[in-house]
């Protein structure tokens, strides 16, 4: 798939496409049926099925912190259409100045010169140019004035329920990671490059692996049962994203413990998936306290995982023992 980073990128021999505009947050269940859609126009058509979407997403631009937590940054966006075959995802960059301009110089000037759009699919709510003054309608006219057909999305549905970003930062709110894949058709998955931390895990037996978050929102907290894939191996695991409160932090930040591992991953490229949720991430009366509960939490993730409980700090194993 080839990525076009910025308007003024595009080049004669990108013109003649079929298109579909959103912030594809989450690349999700109801973003693929667009995208078979559009996908079946193309091969019909014998043109490219092109995306374009928005960095920083729209509501960024506006709203600042406000905005609703991203789903997805540009990179795990590229991938997921990449897997979707998709052939171009055109990346423009929103600015105060994109956004000011007349809905007539967007659709004129990119849709018609720069792309020539051929089939445009958006949703019926979908508003562009100068005080949103840019609609579906508009679309329907340029469409018959220019010669490109305009269709709206339908709404994905799954158990009779639309499937919408919306709904999938709501269920990872909750914990509700099972709805969470349905809704995506994967694991909600976090990547990043690993990063040194404090190293404050390996002194109580538990190193761990260290994502800095770089969302302006993060839409999941907690403790989780996770997998690691790094360098085409996955590896059960046991993550918390949060801010480390016991810790006194302040960022956000991801921290997984991979479980029988041993190696070193700075700087390497990595995907959590995060699969259960064990628990909210809360502040313990002591690092001490904070340790017991790591040790139950890797307990419980590798009793998800249906691992042998080995290879664990014995003080909790000599507690549990007593227990039993």
């Amino acid at each position: 798939m080839e990525l076009i980073r910025g308007i003024h990128n595009l080049k004669p021999r990108h013109r003649g496409c079929v298109l579909t505009i959103g912030n594809f947050d989450g690349v999700h269940q109801g973003h693929h049926a667009v995208l078979a859609r559009l996908k079946a126009k193309a091969a019909r058509l014998g043109l490219p099925a092109c995306v374009m979407l928005f960095e920083p997403q729209p509501l960024e631009l506006f709203a600042g912190s406000d905005a609703p937590a991203r789903l997805s940054r540009l990179r795990e966006k590229y991938e997921a259409l990449q897997g979707l075959d998709i052939d171009r995802l055109l990346c423009v960059r929103f600015s105060q100045r994109f956004a000011e301009q007349a809905a007539s110089t967007f659709i004129e000037q990119l849709l018609v010169e720069k792309l020539g759009v051929r089939y445009l699919v958006v949703g019926d709510d979908f508003r562009f140019g100068k005080g949103r003054q840019g609609d579906f309608h508009l679309l329907e006219e340029a469409g018959h004035r220019f010669g490109f057909e305009v269709i709206s999305t339908q709404s994905f549905q799954l158990e009779r329920q639309r499937v919408s970003s919306t709904l999938v930062r709501e269920a990872l709110k909750a914990g509700r990671m099972a709805e969470v894949e349905l809704m995506l058709g994967r694991p909600y998955t976090i990547s990043g490059r690993v990063a040194h931390g404090d190293k404050l895990g390996r002194t109580i037996g538990f190193p761990t692996a260290n994502l800095a978050l770089k969302r302006q929102v993060i839409p999941v907290g907690g403790v989780f049962a996770v997998e690691v894939i790094c360098s085409g191996k996955t590896f059960p695991s046991v993550a918390n994203v949060g801010v480390r409160p016991t810790l006194s932090g302040t960022q956000a930040r991801l921290e997984v413990h991979l479980f029988d591992f041993s190696g070193d991953l700075y700087g390497q490229q990595v995907k959590v998936l995060l699969r259960h949720k064990l628990r909210e991430e809360q502040k313990f009366a002591s690092f001490t306290a904070l340790k017991e509960q790591i040790e139950r939490d890797a307990l419980a993730a590798r009793a998800w995982f249906g691992l042998p409980q080995f290879n664990l700090p014995s003080t909790l194993l000599e507690k549990k023992g007593t227990q039993d």
